[in-house]
């Protein structure tokens, strides 16, 4: 081909990565990835539209794809630290944590990019090494003081820790930067006080009036209904907590009709010979105990009372068994379409083992003694029983539950993450709380005993009653110790973060009555649960 005909292809091919990326600065991803493939058809193995790739494959959520062609983008020889740094976030989405933290520390060194030290405090913290991450993050609220997200990442360590003083000031000095800065005063306002005066509460306001990115107005919305609910406000309050909710909603585009229709296949499908045919024997020594419930259900304060016990570990909300699962979910619907409880009866033994161990090498990350028995509280967990009692034949179960309208209710005020999609709108919370109970009535009557149930209202009114049946259930003796809970010396990174190093305590319970009158769609879709 002569010269000018070959620039001429080359000329062609690159403006289809151009249209790639604006393709999918629209959002248009399948469309961009057509693109890309095309120039890899004219460029074959060429990294850059191998990298291409990679980013739209992180886009649509298929990590496995992504991982795949940055490594084959880093191979062909594409931006070493460019590409690395992408690789180390896959990594991180995939919960593959060891992996992205060394990746990371590795780019570090000699590089003066403040992006990478913030990135790798942020993974420390999942990790539980707090110390590590807090030394790096107070190394750069003094080396980039003005950055509000430094300030706001300090506090949620120092929070964590326990010190609620030192965190409230870090908040402080984020939001003095940045009266924008959402999340900021969402952090301030959700600590268990009432820390907002109401020149805070002008300053909020005066945020909300220009915010234009949900980042920053959802949760400036979230902190001005929480002050508001402070003052006994609550008609203001229920407004800024719906339009929080509203902007959260349209941002994630949660369809609550996915998790009802899996449940109602389980519901069909998953009969007493499941279980029948599952493996008995332990993988190793270890015995994870899943705390399984809806969020703001009281698993906080179970993990503290049961991590008090002298032979068991708590570690925190591991995010491990959904990261396993959603990779095998990955791969299996690369040969077609399948559900999940489709694939968690297709994973055969050898599978089944690899994925457990997968899980437990993971786990030991965070153990810190070696006591037997480990708590991972990861609420959404309810949903991933029975994908966990078949790579973990060992696991054991207790589910906490909270009275449904305290429940729905507590989550609806919470600015959560996405990784809580249902909790952004009444009705859908709602569903959510009916299909985690038709879930759990219906393993309790084709496999009796798998989770142990506790009634949140009873544990707070007579602890003991509710915890020694739990122990038994465990295989484990009565430790008077769980009932001194709160003064069990640890990092808590939960919304009860306070209310846990406290005694019992009332405080959250019937916190949805001065909301009554606007609560309507919610004890619509919870029907006799409302009750």
């Amino acid at each position: 081909m002569p010269s000018s005909n070959r620039r001429q292809g080359d000329v062609v091919a690159y403006s289809l990565l151009a249209k790639a990326d604006e393709l999918i600065a629209a959002g248009r991803y399948e469309e961009a990835a057509q693109r890309a493939i095309e120039h890899l058809r004219r460029n074959p193995d060429e990294p850059q539209g191998l990298a291409t790739l990679g980013r739209i494959a992180v886009l649509l959520g298929a990590l496995g794809q992504a991982e795949h062609f940055l490594r084959a983008a880093l191979a062909k020889g594409g931006d070493s630290r460019a590409l690395r740094h992408q690789l180390a976030s896959v990594l991180e989405q995939q919960e593959r944590l060891a992996e992205a933290e060394a990746m990371l520390t590795a780019l570090e060194e000699g590089d003066p990019d403040t992006e990478l030290p913030a990135a790798r405090a942020h993974i420390l913290e999942k990790l539980g090494r707090v110390d590590e991450a807090r030394t790096i993050q107070q190394r750069l609220t003094e080396t980039e003081p003005g950055k509000p997200a430094n300030w706001v990442a300090l506090g949620h360590s120092l929070r964590a820790a326990g010190d609620s003083t030192a965190a409230a000031a870090a908040y402080r000095k984020a939001a003095a930067l940045d009266y924008e800065y959402g999340e900021a005063w969402w952090s301030l306002a959700s600590i268990k006080r009432k820390l907002l005066s109401d020149a805070d509460i002008a300053e909020i306001r005066r945020g909300i009036a220009v915010a234009v990115d949900v980042r920053n107005s959802a949760p400036l919305h979230f902190a001005l209904a929480r002050a508001l609910h402070d003052r006994e406000q609550y008609a203001e309050a229920f407004r800024h907590y719906a339009e929080a909710n509203r902007q959260r909603a349209d941002s994630i585009g949660y369809d609550a009709r996915e998790l009802t229709a899996e449940v109602t296949e389980i519901e069909q499908s998953i009969g007493p010979a499941f279980f029948d045919v599952l493996p008995a024997a332990s993988l190793g020594d270890s015995v994870p105990v899943f705390i399984v419930s809806l969020p703001r259900s009281g698993s906080t304060l179970l993990e503290q009372m049961l991590g008090s016990h002298r032979d068991i570990e708590s570690v925190g909300e591991l995010a491990y068994a959904p990261a396993i699962l959603r990779g095998a979910i990955e791969m299996a619907t690369r040969r077609g379409p399948v559900t999940v409880p489709q694939l968690i009866a297709g994973i055969g033994p050898d599978q089944a083992a690899a994925m457990g161990e997968d899980y437990l090498r993971r786990a030991a990350l965070h153990r810190r003694t070696g006591k037997r028995y480990f708590v991972d509280k990861l609420p959404h967990n309810w949903s991933n029983i029975l994908f966990l009692r078949k790579i973990l034949p060992q696991a054991k179960f207790l589910d906490i539950r909270r009275p449904a309208m305290d429940c729905c209710f507590s989550n609806f005020t919470q600015n959560f993450s996405r990784a809580h999609g249902a909790s952004f709108a009444l009705t859908d919370i709602g569903q959510c709380y009916v299909d985690y109970v038709r879930l759990m009535t219906h393993l309790g009557r084709v496999a009796p005993g798998l989770v142990h149930h506790i009634d949140y209202a009873a544990l707070v009114a007579d602890p003991e009653s509710q915890l020694r049946p739990a122990l038994t259930h465990l295989g484990l003796g009565w430790d008077p110790a769980i009932l001194e809970f709160h003064k069990l010396d640890r990092v808590v990174r939960t919304p009860s973060s306070e209310q846990v190093r406290r005694p019992l305590n009332r405080d959250g319970m019937e916190v949805w009555r001065p909301y009554a009158e606007w609560l309507g769609p919610l004890r619509d879709a919870l029907g006799d649960l409302a009750e």
